[in-house]
């Protein structure tokens, strides 16, 4: 089984730029595990296995159909990894959001078990540059 490495997590995060869920699903693992920026529980609002990550994902590129992960720097330390990068996004009520960020991931069977984002809570910001 190959081993995630930079290049897997660069793949991934084109995946969620192009918002292509099918390639972001075949990447993790059938009982992966997002939890969310925000929610109401300790690690925000979790989503967990194939089918609440999908729709968990493809609901937060509806609410933001711009978004978009940019200026990533993405690490690997044996079966952990993080992607650092600039979330930029605008809410269909025209809310724009920019702030640096970073996904922590927990890796199994050479795929992403665990997504757990965390993101810097930035007042909504002017423009729509993306």
């Amino acid at each position: 089984m190959h081993q995630p490495d930079v290049e897997f997590l660069k793949a991934f995060s084109d995946a969620l730029n192009n918002h292509d869920i099918d390639a972001v699903m075949s990447m993790m693992t059938d009982d992966c595990i997002f939890h969310a920026v925000a929610g109401p529980d300790l690690q925000g609002k979790s989503f967990v296995g194939q089918a609440e990550v999908r729709q968990g994902l493809e609901n937060a590129w509806k609410t933001a159909p711009d978004a978009c992960w940019v200026d990533g720097e993405h690490f690997v330390i044996g079966n952990r990894g993080f992607s650092e990068t600039t979330y930029k996004g605008t809410t269909n009520d025209g809310v724009r959001s920019e702030a640096r960020m970073i996904d922590a991931f927990t890796f199994r069977d050479g795929k992403i078990a665990v997504k757990n984002a965390f993101r810097k809570n930035r007042p909504p910001v002017a423009g729509n540059d993306r």
